[in-house]
């Protein structure tokens, strides 16, 4: 019996030492198959996929997650990233808001909840949370533009609060769990962080803006408020310090309120400050917090804006029958350019919106809701396909974004 034994015992071992060395056999026929691929070819190949497949890829082990992770790679994906607009649309359960314009979608289930999400992390009361709950919810959606055609494309997110200023695929949201609070957040990836509070102030009365200090490398919310007697003061939160400062505002007394978003561009921020019949600009460099006015080359009117273009500022105006843009590349001096002088295909109630990043076309929304873009190649002005999805709630929240990996 004894052995019987020992010969199972070898016999087993002599199993254990086939498997072994057929199984190193098959890792090295692997090996000969799969080469070793070098990181900065995985990263080639990674920043080429859609954004959904991408934010997936990076759990697939851990030096895929390193790469997607990496300064290097987000700063490089940012710079491949096309512009799209940003907008938020009412669920289903009901909203004050809502208007034939605006159908109302179905609540979808495991959608992230900025707000619940955020409660989790606070010391916010129980019954805060269920004042919320009672307030209408929006979907947060965006649109991309490609070869003539819209696409409607969800974050799979909801918020209560409306979208203030965007910047490198960063965005500003009202904090409705504090009054007069932001969140900052990135869509995304979801990362989001609540700021502190700053002046209160009706939203009609204040504006934000939102841009990122080259120099440093840090990102600056800058918060403009008008007080009772129509003056405009000025505070700005550093993502470093993460506090608010006062600072002085645009001395130009009482100079009536601002009619457009601010827009980030060549070092500044830049806001028109009337809506009608202006003739320059006031416009805050992000270094060193100084606030200019910029004379405008043509007077602006209600369907005029400003927008950025190729890195720098352009002031869309309509001039007679015809639509142009001009160009404006420094603060020094404040020279504008003429670039372009729209004729065909032009219409009086045409809004510029945004420059698509990499392209360079200008995209239009007319006062039916469709939407144009001026091909810059071309330069032809042609009609969109547009989705019919496309019904944002609030016009205001129609922000030119892109989308990043970026962290705050």
């Amino acid at each position: 019996m004894y052995k019987w034994g020992g010969n199972k015992n070898v016999g087993l071992l002599t199993s254990v030492k086939k498997k072994a060395l057929f199984k190193k056999e098959e890792d090295e026929k692997k090996q000969q198959l799969v080469p070793y691929l070098h990181k900065d070819l995985v990263s080639s190949i990674l920043i080429r996929l859609p954004l959904e497949s991408l934010q997936h890829s990076r759990f697939v082990c851990k030096p895929w997650f390193n790469i997607v992770s990496s300064p290097l790679f987000i700063d490089d994906h940012l710079g491949r990233s096309e512009s799209v607009l940003i907008f938020l649309r009412p669920y289903s359960r009901g909203s004050l808001y809502h208007s034939p314009m605006t159908p109302l979608i179905p609540e979808k289930p495991n959608v992230f909840s900025v707000e619940a999400n955020l409660h989790s992390k606070s010391s916010a009361s129980i019954f805060g949370l269920e004042t919320l709950n009672r307030q209408t919810k929006f979907c947060m959606q965006f649109v991309e533009f490609q070869e003539g055609k819209s696409t409607i494309r969800p974050y799979n997110l909801s918020c209560i609060g409306r979208v203030r200023a965007a910047c490198n695929g960063l965005i500003l949201l009202d904090n409705k769990l504090k009054k007069g609070g932001l969140i900052v957040m990135n869509p995304v990836t979801r990362k989001l962080d609540a700021l502190p509070v700053g002046t209160l102030c009706a939203a009609h009365k204040e504006s934000y803006g939102f841009a990122l200090n080259n120099v440093t490398g840090d990102y600056k919310v800058v918060h403009l408020f008008q007080d009772e007697i129509g003056y405009v003061s000025c505070e700005i939160l550093n993502a470093r310090t993460r506090s608010w400062r006062g600072t002085n505002g645009p001395a130009f007394g009482l100079f009536g309120w601002f009619g457009y978003r601010s827009i980030s561009a060549i070092g500044a921020l830049h806001w028109v400050p009337h809506v009608d019949r202006n003739d320059y600009l006031v416009s805050m460099e992000v270094e060193d917090d100084k606030f200019h006015t910029v004379p405008l080359p043509e007077t602006a009117r209600t369907k005029d804006g400003i927008i950025e273009m190729g890195g720098h500022l352009c002031f869309v105006t309509h001039k007679g029958l015809n639509i142009e843009i001009w160009s404006l590349e420094s603060l020094s001096g404040c020279k504008w350019i003429k670039r372009y002088s729209i004729s065909e295909g032009v219409t009086s109630d045409m809004v510029p919106l945004c420059s698509q990043r990499i392209s360079g076309d200008v995209i239009f929304r007319r006062r039916d809701q469709s939407i144009h873009v001026f091909d810059v190649k071309s330069q032809v002005v042609r009609k969109i396909e547009m989705d019919k999805e496309f019904t944002p709630v609030f016009d205001e929240c129609l922000v030119p974004h892109v989308n990043s990996l970026v962290s705050w």
